[in-house]
């Protein structure tokens, strides 16, 4: 009888091998991606438009990946309570986190943090971005960049800048525009943004930092005026209001984004997965006429541009906080 064929013998020897390894476990990394619904991170509270941006994205992507797409607003601390539990989840994609530019401020505002925006999260890819404008009152007679900051050299009472709370990117716009202007001004934090437009409109403070977004309705109802805006290009919303950097502080630029991260260590096929989808929805001309609608712009970029974006920030706001002697809460 024997042990019959030994060529027999050996295919099926590799028939039996194959058949068990196809019983082993694949690694976390090569298993079917998502895996159940997907979870997004957003540090607002809901109707805000950082969660309406995610809303929008997170519809979309949920088609692409076949998954339901959760939106879990975590509002709180600046942004922390959402930051650390983003920080804290398994890195395998079915929990994402959206990070701003609060969160590289509030790298050197706070004392400590309960995560490291750096260290902590994977980026995938900005969203949108958003400048800031220079906003006045219809009738004051600040008409530009020049009259305001004749204004605040001028002495006696100064300006009044209004902006919403301390730490804020619009606060801290103002705080670096006085101190890189050398201006006289005082910088008054406001609770709210209909604060902020009511005390510009009424004339208590001469200007105000706020968003296209945020003041639209008081430009278009023609009670407030942009003197200028604070990116390094004019806002395709408003293309005939000039820059501060064209208007005599070459050194001055703010923009604001909002950006898709994944937890640290994140495998990085799942993060090229996501980035792939994501900027494929933002190129959508559905998608970008409906973000242009909420008053930001669409501004897809790479994991890598995302970390360096994120890196200047942090460094950029650092420097603001430090000139400015704003203490550490």
């Amino acid at each position: 009888m024997g042990n019959g064929n030994p060529a027999r013998r050996l295919a099926t020897r590799r028939s039996l091998l194959g058949a068990s390894a196809l019983l082993l476990p694949l690694p976390a990394a090569a298993q079917s991606y998502p895996s159940g619904p997907v979870r997004i991170v957003v540090g607002f509270g809901a109707g805000g438009l950082a969660d309406l941006t995610v809303r929008l994205v997170g519809e979309h992507l949920g088609r692409r990946l076949g998954q339901q797409v959760v939106v879990d607003n975590r509002p709180g601390a600046g942004g922390s309570v959402a930051a650390r539990l983003g920080a804290s989840a398994e890195p395998d994609g079915q929990t994402l986190m959206v990070l701003s530019t609060g969160n590289a401020i509030n790298k050197s505002l706070f004392r400590t943090l309960p995560y490291d925006p750096v260290a902590d999260f994977a980026p995938i890819t900005a969203m949108v971005s958003f400048d800031l404008l220079m906003l006045t009152a219809v009738n004051s007679p600040l008409r530009d960049v020049q009259d305001v900051l004749a204004a605040g050299r001028r002495g006696g009472s100064g300006l009044a800048i209004a902006t919403i709370s301390p730490g804020s990117t619009q606060n801290l716009s103002a705080e670096w525009l006085k101190e890189a202007a050398k201006l006289d001004a005082t910088v008054v934090p406001y609770r709210t943004t209909p604060e902020v437009l009511t005390a510009t409109q009424r004339g208590d403070a001469q200007i105000a930092f706020e968003s296209y977004a945020a003041a639209r309705g008081a430009l278009d109802g023609g009670v407030l005026r942009p003197i200028a805006s604070t990116g390094t290009r004019r806002s395709e919303f408003l293309p005939n209001v000039p820059t501060l950097r064209e208007s005599g502080l070459p050194d001055y630029a703010v923009t604001g984004w909002n950006a898709m991260f994944a937890p640290a260590r994140t495998p990085q096929r799942i993060i090229e997965r996501l980035h792939r989808e994501i900027t494929a929805i933002l190129a959508t001309a559905e998608v970008r006429q409906r973000l242009l609608g909420l008053g930001v712009e669409p501004a897809p970029n790479t994991p890598a541009e995302m970390a360096t974006l994120l890196r200047d920030d942090i460094a950029l706001w650092a420097r603001v906080i430090d000139r400015a002697g704003i203490q550490k809460q």
